[in-house]
């Protein structure tokens, strides 16, 4: 018995090269498991870098027009120094008159309202009759609305309409004319003065060549 389990001992002995043989293919089978595991890792893949927006970029820019930082009037009448005067916008009346040299001593000061804001390419008229309604005041005894400053009242002719001084009604009467058309005339003649001739009357609204031939030798200035 004792020999049966001797040899059965040295069956199982491999001996030096036996051992050096499974020492080789531990390492080979080592080796492989940890191919197998390098080549079944996760891959990373590349992720593209997000496009970079700056805070506070503005599209397309729109031109605003700059309301302007001046206003030009003319100042007329009664002043040291009549003529245009440039102030800064949202000046008023009193400012332009002294800005002309003020006003004359014997000039009338009542008629013309003197807080009124300046408007772009108006007109001041300082002590000037019947201007107080083109300067916002209040009107002087007995002048006509819409008349302009300084026209003299009546017609330049017997029987002739003066379209500087004639109020609506008798601008209405006048052939072709009406009442809506009488009041673009006094509108005209109040936003640009004087007219300083009859064909100028062809520069309001409604009055083409038909209808000023008909006012042509019933009108005067």
């Amino acid at each position: 018995m004792a020999s049966a389990a001797e040899g059965h001992r040295i069956r199982l002995d491999p001996g030096r090269p036996g051992a050096a043989v499974l020492f080789l293919v531990a390492v080979l089978s080592a080796a492989l498991a940890a191919g197998v595991t390098w080549a079944s890792r996760p891959s990373m893949e590349p992720v593209a870098a997000a496009p970079v927006v700056t805070a506070g970029t503005a599209g397309p820019t729109t031109t605003v027009p700059v309301p302007s930082a001046q206003v030009v009037v003319a100042v007329v009448g009664q002043v040291v120094t009549p003529g245009l005067v440039t102030l800064p916008a949202g000046s008023r009346i009193a400012d332009a008159i002294a800005a002309a040299g003020g006003a004359l001593p014997d000039a009338d000061l009542s008629t013309v309202n003197l807080a009124r804001v300046l408007v772009d390419g108006e007109q001041v008229a300082v002590g000037v009759p019947g201007a107080a309604a083109a300067s916002g005041g209040v009107p002087a005894p007995g002048a006509v609305p819409g008349a302009v400053p300084g026209a003299q009242p009546g017609g330049g002719g017997p029987g002739l309409v003066n379209v500087n001084t004639a109020t609506e009604a008798e601008l209405d009467d006048l052939p072709g004319v009406g009442p809506v058309l009488a009041g673009r005339i006094v509108q005209w003649r109040a936003d640009n003065g004087a007219f300083t001739s009859i064909e100028q009357l062809q520069d309001v609204d409604g009055i083409g060549p038909n209808t000023f031939e008909d006012l042509r030798d019933q009108v005067t200035v």
